[in-house]
């Protein structure tokens, strides 16, 4: 399971039905009434029964919530420190942030990208489309964007994203239409993701969340299962062997705590475990052969979250796997079956009949929703990745000939740095309203929080570092006893374009 473009591959009746679910399942502006409160003046361990974690696909923080603060200075909401793009809000008269462009002497087809003196800056902007080609986050190319003159440097100059883009652009057959790699300068709004908007502002988000490790999908999935990847900078080849490190839900079933793995059931509507079993990360790990062997109950289809969740039945610890196969997980569009494809719109709404099956039903009381993405996506974030703990000393293993760090070396070229900003969402009875977190933290501090609460051991050094996440927390007061009845309905109107910008 990886970054594969056969994976997020969907057919156009798939779609459309998700889009027809998506408008059946609630996303209208009600609210069921609300559950007996729970008591004030608790803990993480008397107050929290559920756990629920997903992580999109392949955004950057200043891509999704760069435009946070104008969003609230428009809708009142009171001003605070968020470390968003420079330019928001617009009274604060920031300028932009730009990259290095391609030198137009060197043009496409032809040459490849070249940066030098005549280069043009690229800006950020405001997309217009709710679909994007594919820039790449893998190994070489978050190091590049890192430092484009020394990507082993720990001195970050971020001034490597157009051009990274632009030189897969021009490599790949066929091209992109996006040759000059601006693409990835572009930024959603609060029109565009109202919904996220709305939640990340009257819940809890981070302006220093990261993704565990400078590469793609992948391995980023392996830390938030394992906090490691073994060694791992790409995603298991043929000849690869599967990941012996224990996994956060081998960890809870020996302690007895219940768990469930929810997959949505691809374009050909399978729902056998071992169906699911092959659209889930947890195929990278020997344990996840346990799983499919000895507790196949736990891994089900997506629409079973939906019911659990509206019956009151949520087990402890809830993984919901990305609607890849569908394309509804956020990811930009590559090489998918039926073209434009992936609005980043038709994704969130997906998302929202998950996170509404839990805002308004019998679980609320005691839940906490977690929503973040597994890795950047090579969009820009102008704030740097950040030193990290190594999980296990482990060096990469399988980086290919001429790969970054293999002609020279470097601070970055080990697992001690983070990858780059990831959006976040932490929606709960007991999140602090309008909060914004400051602590650096990788996605791993998901699994510091279950282990947290429910008594179990730090799978490596990685998550045993991280924050438990409970600063985003009023255990004693609960705000939310009564979730919000307001929550908007997410836009699926913005245009779905490839064939140019913005």
């Amino acid at each position: 399971m990886n970054d594969s473009l056969a994976r997020r591959i969907s057919s156009a009746a798939s779609f459309l039905s998700i889009l027809f679910l998506v408008g059946c399942q609630g996303l209208k502006n009600t609210t069921t009434a609300p559950p007996t409160p729970p008591p004030t003046g608790g803990t993480l361990q008397t107050s929290v029964n559920h756990i629920i974690f997903l992580a999109q696909e392949n955004r950057s923080f200043d891509n999704y919530f760069g435009e946070l603060r104008q969003y609230w200075a428009d809708f009142g909401y009171p001003d605070q420190p968020l470390d968003g793009l420079p330019q928001f809000p617009t009274s604060a008269g920031g300028a932009p942030p730009s990259n290095p462009g391609c030198d137009p002497a060197f043009a496409f087809p032809g040459s490849d990208c070249t940066i030098d003196s005549q280069s043009p800056m690229v800006q950020s902007f405001h997309y217009v489309t709710q679909c994007v080609e594919n820039p790449s986050p893998s190994w070489n190319e978050s190091h590049v964007d890192f430092n484009f003159s020394n990507p082993v440097s720990s001195t970050a100059t971020l001034d490597g994203f157009v051009w990274t883009a632009a030189h897969d652009s021009r490599t790949i057959v066929p091209p992109f239409n996006d040759v000059n790699g601006q693409r990835v300068m572009g930024y959603y709004d609060g029109g565009d993701l109202n919904y996220y908007y709305y939640l990340a502002s009257n819940f809890a988000t981070s302006d220093r969340w990261f993704s565990p490790v400078l590469t793609r999908t992948p391995p980023n999935r392996m830390y938030l299962l394992a906090a490691t990847s073994q060694g791992h900078a790409y995603e298991l080849r043929q000849n690869s062997t599967l990941l012996t490190a224990p996994i956060i839900f081998q960890e809870l079933q020996t302690a007895g705590v219940t768990w469930k793995i929810y997959v949505h059931p691809g374009p050909d509507n399978c729902t056998t475990p071992q169906c699911l079993y092959q659209f889930s990360y947890i195929q990278n790990f020997t344990y996840g052969q346990t799983i499919l062997s000895q507790f196949p109950q736990n891994i089900v289809p997506d629409s079973q979250f939906i019911t659990d969740a509206q019956k009151g039945q949520l087990p402890n610890v809830a993984y919901i796997e990305p609607a890849s196969a569908v394309g509804l997980d956020e990811h930009p569009a590559d090489f998918d079956a039926n073209p434009a494809c992936c609005s980043v719109q038709a994704g969130a709404a997906y998302v929202s009949t998950l996170m509404n099956s839990v805002i308004n039903g019998p679980s609320w009381k005691d839940s906490v929703f977690i929503l973040t993405y597994d890795e950047f996506g090579g969009f820009y974030d102008h704030v740097a990745p950040q030193a990290a703990v190594s999980p296990d000393s482990v060096p990469p293993q399988d980086l290919l000939a001429g790969d970054v760090c293999t002609v020279s070396t470097g601070p970055t070229c080990d697992f001690v740095y983070t990858g780059y900003r990831l959006p976040l969402i932490v929606v709960s009875p007991f999140t602090k309203k309008h909060y914004v977190s400051h602590t650096v933290a990788d996605t791993t501090a998901i699994l510091k929080l279950i282990e947290t609460r429910f008594n179990v051991p730090a799978l490596t050094k990685r998550d045993a570092a991280q924050m438990d996440m409970t600063e985003f927390f009023d255990f004693a007061n609960p705000p939310w006893t009564t979730p919000p009845s307001n929550i908007p309905t997410q836009n699926v109107s913005g245009p779905c374009y490839l064939d140019h910008l913005p």
